[in-house]
């Protein structure tokens, strides 16, 4: 006996889309104005950003620049009155400075400075302005016979109120300096070579500069290398268990750890246990190196993953070793994604602060470090304290150290950038 016919079930038939009709042009000028909308929004969030960027540079400008200008003052010094006839040639040996030293600089400059300007020197020219005197008789030992101006660095209080166009209330006799030509705004190559000190006029960022330098190299030596083997390993070599799981997770969640942590783990690491020098730029790298190792590890990872497939198994097929693959083929055409994240890295650990403080590189250090070991400091904190001084003349130091440090970072970033771009490899 056969089975009846199935009937056939037919879908009902769809009404043609009438898209000239009120109902769908009513729906596309909802989606048009939705899409205005959002551009608007992504337009107004840029404006503000911008604006913000923008006062932050002005800011930062206005009175940084102030930082890198030093009001001085031209002294007239009678050097053979005031060394008493001393010869050039004594001033030509094999220790200049000592020999300079020897004739007291100090003693010379504030005789002169108390002839030319009275009583009021001591609030017009800075303490330090002996080491001007100093530094020209070294560089021009010929001078010791001359009678001669030499400009002098200004007080820093009197150095803001001339920059304020203030300096009025110092007196008629030192505004007519101004009208002899001997007051003048100069460029304070002093800010790039002194290091820190007491006394605003004449501190300067080179030793925050050169540990911040120090320490940025011991940081990439250690973060670099280790974190790209980890990568490599780990994404090339560790098996897939529990244990590489574990060690993925814990690699995520470090690179998250506020900075502070590391700073304490250095602190009970390498200056307890290992009982490394404190406040030295190496410590404060082996910190650093902590910090940034993640990050690299992170970005390598997925750079390597990245690498498409089949150049691993081109490379196989002809004959090429597992080391070979990784190391010739899958690694130089991963280094642009690990230069990216070894970018990110390296500036988020050139800003840190926390983690130095706490293994103590806020030392007041009046000199620049010698070696990896030596006391040191760096940019942020440098800025740090300046920020917290009392005197207003720190200000415009403050902002000037951040214009260094920015300049530091982009010429950072820009070598990166120039290194990832010099070895990318396209295919």
């Amino acid at each position: 006996m056969s089975n009846p016919p199935i009937a056939a079930h037919t879908a009902p038939a769809r009404s043609k889309t009438d898209w000239q009709g009120d109902v769908m042009q009513a729906r596309i000028r909802k989606r048009y104005a939705a899409e205005r909308r959002f551009k608007a929004m992504g337009f107004a969030a840029v404006a503000l950003s911008s604006v913000f960027l923008a006062f932050l540079l002005i800011s930062m400008l206005s009175n940084g620049l102030n930082g890198f200008r030093q009001t001085q003052i031209a002294v007239n010094l009678d050097f053979p009155a005031l060394s008493g006839g001393t010869q050039a040639s004594t001033l030509k040996g094999s220790n200049p400075e000592r020999a300079v030293m020897n004739l007291d600089p100090q003693g010379m400059t504030e005789l002169a400075v108390g002839e030319a300007l009275g009583a009021r020197a001591e609030a017009v020219l800075s303490r330090d302005a002996w080491v001007a005197v100093r530094d020209a008789l070294i560089a021009d030992p010929s001078l010791i016979e001359k009678k001669t101006d030499i400009w002098l660095p200004a007080t820093a209080e009197f150095d803001r109120a001339y920059k304020d166009g203030e300096a009025k209330v110092y007196g008629a006799d030192v505004i007519s300096l101004e009208k002899q030509d001997k007051l003048k705004l100069a460029f304070n190559s002093g800010f790039l070579t002194n290091s820190d000190g007491t006394n605003p006029a004449s501190v300067g960022i080179w030793g925050a500069f050169k540990g911040s330098l120090f320490t940025m190299i011991v940081t990439l030596l250690l973060a670099f290398p280790i974190g790209v083997l980890a990568a490599l390993y780990l994404d090339e070599y560790a098996p897939r268990n529990r244990f590489s799981d574990m060690i993925e997770v814990s690699i995520n969640n470090l690179a998250a750890v506020p900075s502070i942590i590391f700073g304490l783990l250095g602190l009970v690491v390498f200056l307890e246990w290992m009982d490394l020098p404190r406040s030295s730029a190496l410590v404060g790298g082996l910190t650093l190196a902590l910090m940034t190792m993640p990050v690299i590890v992170i970005a390598g990872r997925n750079a390597i993953k990245s690498v498409t497939p089949s150049i691993r198994e081109a490379a196989l097929g002809v004959g090429a070793s597992p080391i070979q693959v990784v190391f010739h083929h899958v690694l130089p055409l991963a280094i642009p994604g690990i230069m990216t994240g070894t970018i990110i890295g390296m500036a988020r650990a050139l800003g840190e602060t926390a983690p130095l403080l706490m293994i103590g590189m806020r030392a007041f250090t009046a000199t620049p470090p010698e070696s990896l070991t030596s006391p040191s400091t760096v940019l942020p904190v440098q800025i740090y304290l300046w920020s917290d001084e009392v005197n207003r003349s720190f200000v415009e130091k403050t902002s000037a150290a951040i214009l260094v440090l920015l300049v530091f970072l982009m010429a950072m970033n820009a070598t990166a950038i120039y290194l990832r771009n010099r070895f990318e490899t396209r295919w």
